[in-house]
């Protein structure tokens, strides 16, 4: 601080004393002066304001650092293949994350991942009136029993996995076989069957059944054509296809190619009712499996997934009381692969963890999930 300059009528024998005096006013000043506004940014950020205008400075930091949390977390994976994770909020904010040469655009095989997929492109001829849940296979299939146990099955029956149907032809598998006539060797295979309702078994033979009955009752030739109008009308899933074991004999119950990105266009359409209406939503993600003996789930042998229920195509991610299922918090579709499509209602996002590993990882995806749980849930809230 130049003293002369300032204070022109100060003298040489003065000068250690202003100059120090001053000095320290002029320390003070800028000390109260910093603590002065730290105080009123403190206060702004703290309490916010009222109305659109109100400035709250701790959202975008606290989202920041979830996100950084949520990398360096999925960085430390401990998995048997590439991943990619894509996630959207509630207000269509996204955060993906991508591990070695997986991309949002990776083809994958879908495995069970395709059982969602299948199951609403059938409940979107329902909502068309093309068919009802109440149908049977025998109103479609003219080979299909009209009497006995396996006419009492309804095309509720089928997509719930409560068919009793659970035996599973090598047809199934097998790139040159005719579609229709592995249904044929599905009935044939399950000559005797429990009641339709009483049992729930995790098999690709429901969804196949059901797949005939939407080709029958929508006038077309094959699978592929009532997917292509699928598409056509949604304007989803313009680049997947059903080709394994072959697109002649897709298996509906798994046998899609699809992308991460599109996959994610699907589930926005879900959870905002677009593909399919309020009520059939409602019908699909409830519990029609909460009066049937669990004979094989995929998921049993993990105490912390063997209390899920089945929906129509999806599981519901139940808690260990089963009463609480009738309003889930999270469905999903996990496939063999350990893909892992989900919705969260609780905390109003959805994503999907796009993968392909070994065959029987199935849980790998959804244990992805489990490391940012928390942080996604909290990055969620944050972007309602």
């Amino acid at each position: 601080m130049d003293l002369f300059r300032y204070y022109p009528f100060a003298n040489k024998e003065s000068d250690e004393k202003y100059h120090k005096h001053y000095q320290d006013v002029y320390r003070k000043t800028k000390l109260i002066t910093s603590l002065f506004l730290a105080t009123i940014l403190t206060t702004i950020s703290s309490c916010g304001g009222s109305g659109k205008d109100s400035i709250n400075t701790d959202e975008p930091s606290i989202t920041l650092t979830n996100e950084q949390n949520m990398h360096a977390a999925l960085d430390t994976a401990n998995t048997d293949t590439d991943f990619t994770m894509l996630i959207e909020s509630n207000n269509g904010t996204q955060f993906t994350h991508s591990t070695g040469e997986s991309t949002n655009s990776t083809f994958y095989r879908s495995a069970s991942t395709s059982k969602i997929v299948t199951a609403t492109v059938i409940l979107s001829l329902v909502q068309q009136g093309v068919l009802s849940l109440d149908d049977h296979p025998q109103n479609y299939i003219e080979f299909w029993p009209s009497t006995g146990n396996h006419a009492l099955i309804t095309l509720k029956h089928l997509l719930s996995f409560t068919s009793g149907l659970s035996e599973e032809p090598l047809c199934l598998n097998l790139p040159n076989a005719n579609f229709t006539d592995c249904v044929e060797s599905i009935l044939n295979k399950n000559s005797s069957i429990s009641s339709p309702g009483t049992e729930f078994y995790y098999a690709s033979t429901h969804l196949q059944i059901a797949g005939l009955m939407a080709i029958r009752a929508s006038g077309l030739s094959n699978w592929q054509q009532v997917f292509n109008n699928f598409t056509l009308e949604t304007q989803l899933f313009s680049h997947a296809v059903y080709d394994l074991p072959s697109q002649s004999n897709p298996r509906l119950a798994g046998g899609m190619h699809w992308q991460a990105t599109e996959y994610l266009d699907f589930l926005r359409a879900l959870y905002q009712q677009q593909v399919l209406s309020a009520e059939l939503i409602d019908i699909m993600m409830s519990d029609h499996t909460n009066n049937a003996n669990f004979v094989y789930s995929p998921v049993s042998d993990d105490d912390n997934l063997s209390h899920w229920h089945y929906g129509l195509g999806l599981w519901l991610e139940c808690s260990s009381d089963v009463l609480n299922c009738t309003t889930p918090k999270r469905v999903s579709s996990l496939g063999a692969y350990g893909a892992y499509p989900f919705i969260d209602f609780e905390h109003k996002y959805f994503g999907i963890i796009a993968r392909e590993g070994n065959l029987g990882t199935s849980i790998e995806g959804y244990k992805v999930w489990t490391l940012v749980e928390n942080e996604l849930a909290e990055w969620a809230d944050s972007n309602l």
